[in-house]
């Protein structure tokens, strides 16, 4: 990707949203997207693959009697951009009109950012990436013979972001990320362990190998001999990336405005109302420093903020994009996102940001030491088949760990957890102090009681 000046990429935004006006539409905007990636993969034990990855292009939204059409191009230069302009107009020609349409925002003052980009990952070579997966590698396989690196990356990423409307709002932002993971398992004698997973993702260059390598390593070797256990209530521990997985398929659907106003929200109706524990205070913060998800405005050029979402378990807001907003009377919280590895190929949809728990004062010790019959999960599997609707969710925990007289006792193998995700929010006792970032999530370790566990 030739990284464009941001007032090249204006123009061609601008040229998009005149061509679609000239054509005889109300409103037109023009959305574009660039990212550059850069990964060093590892492939059973070995550094297999240095690949780069570009993606680069324009969306166009086009207006006319409140039918939306829309458009999109990888092709940057001045006669692309035309034609998918006039595409984007015949497009929103032959669509039925939408009564509820908002119309594209005005311009309005966005916040500062800081630590979302550096100069030094824009320009990283791939023999840096090759050093940091070389690294991983050497501190999973030295921790112990035993431990084999199943998949890995190191990786990269160079973006940016800029929307254009025919309300004269013209936004750019920019920003960088760096990232490396590692997977591994332990086999002893005819046990393998399921894959172990740690990480580390930062938007500056400050990211740490050596411990997710032997952190990876240490799991491993930890969820080797496990064994069944019986069905009942627990009290469990939940990391990080199981609070991910478990999230993101329930309770953050459940605040997206276009599920309530579908009713698809065992939230709806319940501003003002005790939904969690009074430990949890829960916000959406769009502007967070060094957040992983951090921009200046959302893909509909809205300012980002921070968004209360729960506060001492008392439900505080939903998240909104534009169309959204309007329907509710009320301005959006600048949740709009258009994902995928090439954004500007789809149209905006409601997503949290850095969706944050805050921490409490324990340290992960401390919460183990204070456990005297429970579980220690890491990860979920099968969360995308929770029902968004009401919060349920079936999982399987892997890996976890059994914890007895607050120590941790053996790992554990077979087991599901099954509850609604509001049981689990109503029932924290206990955070810890140990806040980390993953994808959307910025959260500690979550203690809740009184867990349905299904075991042997």
């Amino acid at each position: 990707m030739v990284e464009l000046k941001s007032e090249e990429l204006v123009h061609f935004g601008k040229k998009a949203v005149d061509t679609v006006m000239r054509k005889g539409a109300d409103e037109a905007e023009a959305f574009l997207s660039g990212i550059l990636n850069t990964s060093v993969n590892i492939e059973r034990g070995q550094i297999t693959k240095n690949m780069r990855k570009i993606g680069q292009g324009l969306g166009i939204r086009a207006v006319y009697k409140k039918a939306v059409g829309f458009s999109y191009t990888n092709i940057l230069d001045d006669n692309s951009v035309i034609k998918t302009a006039a595409q984007a107009f015949q497009s929103a020609k032959a669509s039925k009109a939408d009564k509820d349409w908002p119309g594209f925002p005005t311009p309005k003052k966005y916040g500062a950012t800081k630590g979302t980009y550096d100069k030094r990952l824009a320009t990283i070579s791939s023999n840096e990436l090759v050093n940091i997966a070389s690294n991983m590698l050497k501190e999973a396989t030295s921790h112990d013979k035993r431990v084999f690196a199943a998949f890995g990356t190191a990786e990269t990423q160079l973006a940016y972001r800029v929307v254009v409307n025919s309300c004269g709002l013209e936004a750019f932002d920019k920003g960088t990320s760096i990232g490396c993971s590692l997977g591994t398992v332990a086999r002893q004698a005819n046990e393998v362990t399921p894959i172990c997973m740690e990480f580390n993702a930062e938007r500056v260059y400050k990211i740490d190998s050596s411990w997710v390598g032997k952190e990876a390593a240490k799991q491993a070797v930890s969820a080797l001999k496990a064994k069944k256990i019986d069905s009942g209530d627990f009290t469990v521990i939940f990391g990080q990336m199981a609070l991910l997985e478990l999230l993101y398929y329930t309770f953050i659907n459940s605040v997206k405005a276009d599920q309530v106003q579908r009713e698809q929200s065992a939230l709806k109706g319940k501003i003002g109302q005790k939904v969690a524990s009074d430990l949890i205070t829960i916000y959406d913060d769009g502007l967070m420093a060094n957040g992983l998800q951090t921009w200046k405005f959302d893909d509909e050029g809205i300012p980002r903020r921070k968004t209360p979402i729960l506060e001492k378990g008392v439900l505080q807001h939903y998240l909104y994009d534009c169309y959204t907003a309007k329907k509710d009377k009320i301005e959006s919280t600048g949740n709009a996102l258009r994902g995928g590895q090439n954004p500007y190929k789809s149209t905006p949809i409601i997503q949290a940001t850095n969706f944050t728990i805050n921490p409490g004062n324990k340290s992960p010790d401390s919460l183990i030491e204070e456990v005297d019959n429970g579980v220690l999960v890491y990860g979920f599997q099968g969360a995308h088949s929770s029902n968004p609707s009401t919060g349920e969710f079936s999982v399987v925990a892997t890996p976890a760990w059994k914890i007895e007289r607050g120590k941790i006792a053996y790992p554990i193998k077979a087991a599901m957890l099954v509850g609604t995700i509001f049981d689990v929010l109503n029932n924290v006792s206990a955070l810890g102090n140990n806040i980390r970032k993953i994808e959307q999530i910025v959260t500690p370790w979550v203690c809740a009681e009184n867990i349905r566990v299904v075991g042997k």
